[in-house]
């Protein structure tokens, strides 16, 4: 599993492993971030990782906090099954068991996991085209975006088994009329490339926002030559890079108890 190279120093109040430590700190900072630029929906969405040492673990934030009150220590581990792994919780229901847990219990390959519902993103999963190669952004996503149907409210089991088969083997999905997840290797890979996203999706509306005749797609030679330029710069960027370094720094600085 990848985890920020950089070390993020503080005590471990838990019982718990130092990778553990680790991971907790560094889902703690990316709530913040996320919270910081405005990407939070009150108490609801969530941003989970696998726990380094226990593979068929995860940890995720309680129910009733919203974004800017995580901590490392006040995050929860739960098995697949939605059963807490620490004294004190409840059981998992909602949207961390059907698609966080689902997700992990199904794809080994997936280590952190996003779900977000910002306006922008909202609005392009809500367009028939979806996301278009319409700005520099969106090159981050070409070929790597799969769709989701709005069947309700992840409250029901039985709405996890068309979720990951729609994913099949890619990272991206723009839930439609509902919003966005983001899967990954790392914390960090899923916080940049969201952010990546709401650029793009921001990018989109804005354009279209001129109406249909008035705006101008990336061409089919442009976009082949940009993904050969992100294969030959983002080799490495499994952890986020020099983005998620950035960003931890910005957390240290503006938001240092969620170290706590």
């Amino acid at each position: 599993m990848n985890v920020q190279s950089r070390p993020l120093h503080s005590g471990n109040p838990l019982s718990v492993s130092d990778s553990e430590w680790q991971v907790r700190l560094e889902l703690a900072a990316a709530h913040r971030i996320m919270a910081h630029f405005g990407f939070t929906d009150l108490a609801h969405n969530h941003c989970c990782v696998r726990v380094p040492d226990e593979p068929d673990a995860f940890l995720i934030k309680a129910a009733d906090s919203f974004f800017e009150e995580v901590t490392a220590s006040n995050l929860v581990k739960y098995d697949f099954d939605g059963n807490p792994r620490q004294e004190g919780a409840a059981k998992l229901r909602g949207g961390g068991l059907i698609i966080h847990a689902g997700l992990m219990a199904a794809r080994p390959d997936i280590n952190a996991t996003l779900h977000s519902h910002t306006a922008a993103i909202m609005g392009v999963a809500s367009q028939r085209h979806g996301l278009l190669p319409i700005n520099q952004h969106a090159m981050h996503f070409i070929g790597k975006v799969a769709y989701h149907d709005f069947g309700g409210f992840e409250f029901d089991i039985r709405q996890r088994a068309p979720l990951i088969q729609d994913l099949g083997d890619k990272n991206i999905a723009l839930l439609r009329n509902h919003g966005s997840l983001i899967c990954g290797k790392s914390i960090g890979a899923i916080v940049v490339s969201h952010h990546q996203l709401e650029t793009a999706c921001q990018g989109q509306i804005a354009a279209l926002a001129g109406g249909a005749a008035d705006f101008i797609l990336i061409g089919d030679e442009s976009q082949a030559y940009a993904l050969g330029q992100m294969k030959t710069t983002q080799s490495g960027r499994d952890d986020g890079g020099k983005d998620w370094k950035g960003l931890l720094r910005m957390a240290d600085r503006l938001y240092p108890d969620y170290k706590n």
